[in-house]
């Protein structure tokens, strides 16, 4: 014979109270004096009582989930993205219901639709340049929104986001700086939004240097494979560069495998660089020098404001919030000798 669940009214009978003081104990509500609030937990506790999820929801008319939609899983970045964002849930008493898209616009669209009625607000991270209509259409209405590095022409919703464009020049310069003029760069995909960032920054740093220089720019995916493959192109050529800079971590600890595999001396044949600096970049050899992105922090500010939004039924929209990265110098960059 199948024991039937514990309801709450088998709680209400035990703890010799009302229904409405169980749900008003057990959600935390001030109205409920100390010792009846504790013997009502005494007593769930004691006997294994579970809220049934969508009994709550639908009741409070919340489900208590925030939904966290991007377009991967994989990788540094999105691992330090999901733990800002986590703790933030976790302190507030928030689910996650966590999805990607894997970069397809269309499956952006089937994961946001399918976010309607499972979730009391959303976070979307949407880096596809000229994805900003298609995103905006499928976003469930009147559901409280934030975006992360998401470009939008209108401030439709509260946007937060890193400056890949000053991130990219700072480092740039700062190369240039040190006396390096042949500088390679290794690009992220094409179509996102903070790749063409960084390579206008780095362009423009190269451009407005009062001095002669070298640009040299490979294709990369934001992977370690690509900065591999970036690093042995830039090995079959007749020379190699004073330095490169891979616009993301990932991409510079590939291209480091390759000068590695082929005994190239980092820095003291080639300096290297990266952005992001994600907690791998300290901890190989030579330590990375890299463009610290407060990656996690980015998370935590973007998650506490969609609660401040869920809690206060307001839209609380705000001027877009950019994150300015650091210069972060270590042991993979060397000052160049000048002829």
């Amino acid at each position: 014979m199948v024991k039937s669940a514990i309801t709450i009214k088998d709680v209400a009978r035990e703890a010799n109270v009302s229904v409405a003081t169980v749900s008003r104990a057990l959600n935390g509500h001030d109205n409920v004096a100390a010792p009846v609030r504790k013997l009502v937990l005494e007593v769930a506790s004691r006997l294994r009582y579970t809220p049934h999820a969508a009994a709550r929801s639908l009741s409070s008319r919340t489900t208590q989930t925030v939904g966290v939609v991007l377009p991967d899983l994989y990788g540094e970045f999105f691992s330090e993205l999901m733990r800002g964002i986590d703790g933030v849930a976790s302190a507030h008493r928030r689910h996650l219901l966590v999805s990607s898209y894997h970069g397809d616009q269309q499956q952006q669209g089937s994961v946001l639709q399918a976010m309607r009625g499972r979730v009391d607000g959303l976070l979307v991270l949407s880096p596809y340049a000229g994805d900003s209509d298609f995103l905006v259409d499928n976003l469930p209405p009147a559901l409280p929104t934030v975006l992360i590095n998401t470009p939008l022409a209108e401030a439709q919703y509260p946007v937060f986001s890193i400056d890949d464009h000053a991130g990219a020049l700072s480092m740039t310069r700062y190369l240039l700086e040190t006396g390096h003029r042949r500088i390679a760069f290794i690009a992220g995909p094409v179509h996102n939004h903070d790749a063409q960032q960084r390579l206008l920054g780095f362009r423009e740093a190269m451009a407005a240097f009062d001095g002669e220089v070298e640009a040299i720019e490979l294709p990369g995916n934001f992977d370690e494979a690509s900065g591999h493959q970036a690093g042995l192109a830039l090995l079959a050529a007749p020379a190699l560069p004073d330095a490169v800079f891979a616009a993301n971590d990932m991409m510079a600890l590939g291209c480091l495998y390759a000068f590695s595999q082929a005994g190239v001396n980092v820095p003291a044949q080639v300096a290297l660089a990266g952005f992001d600096d994600i907690p791998l970049a300290r901890f190989v050899h030579p330590a990375l020098t890299t463009m610290q992105v407060s990656i996690a922090e980015l998370g935590e500010r973007a998650m506490l404001h969609l609660v401040q939004m869920i809690d206060s039924g307001q839209a609380q929209t705000v001027p877009a919030v950019t994150l300015v990265p650091t210069l972060v110098v270590r042991d993979s960059t060397a000052v160049c000798d000048l002829p």
